[in-house]
């Protein structure tokens, strides 16, 4: 039987040993490749266009410095998103917007979702959320993080993250339903 023929390099694979031998067109490429998935991460957290961009930065420069340590644990994606992720966190952290909000200030009762709800109105929504059930809810319902996960990106507690994702929840209703009364 003769033997298998060795794979080709994936494109990451390519990008990943270009960007180890400080190739400056790998790195470009690289940075061009995961750039927009990864500033929507970081705004969602955020809230911010500016903090995002600066996170987004940031978060890149720690991917290039970092690169040597990728294990091939998961895509190069996924790596290059959680170093990115903790950077917005660790911005959010540094604004000092992870108030918390009292579900008690705001009485009313849960409502439906709107027939009509848009991609927009959905994200102008949760960009009006207050920082902390912002990040859980993006963490949590966008980015698809366990709350066990969500617990340690934020240092909370997972009964936090799950009651704060229920009140960014709530939250959500209302202000959607105040959008199509």
């Amino acid at each position: 039987m003769p033997a298998p023929l060795p794979l080709a390099p994936s494109a990451d694979d390519q990008l990943l040993a270009g960007c180890l031998a400080h190739d400056r067109q790998a790195q470009h490429q690289l940075y061009l490749r995961y750039k927009t998935a990864m500033f929507s991460a970081a705004l969602r957290i955020l809230g911010s266009r500016d903090l995002a961009q600066d996170a987004l930065q940031e978060g890149f420069i720690e991917v290039f410095q970092s690169l040597s340590s990728f294990r091939h644990q998961s895509t190069l994606g996924a790596w290059i998103k959680i170093i990115v992720v903790r950077r917005a966190l660790r911005t959010l952290r540094c604004e000092q917007r992870m108030e918390v909000y009292d579900p008690e200030q705001h009485p009313e009762p849960l409502v439906a979702w709107h027939d009509n709800l848009t991609g927009e109105a959905l994200d102008r929504a949760i960009a009006e959320l207050p920082a902390g059930y912002r990040a859980v809810f993006c963490l949590v319902e966008v980015e698809g993080y366990a709350h066990r996960e969500v617990a340690e990106l934020l240092r909370i507690s997972e009964g936090t993250s799950k009651s704060q994702l229920f009140h960014a929840k709530r939250l959500l209703q209302r202000k959607l339903q105040h959008l199509y009364s």
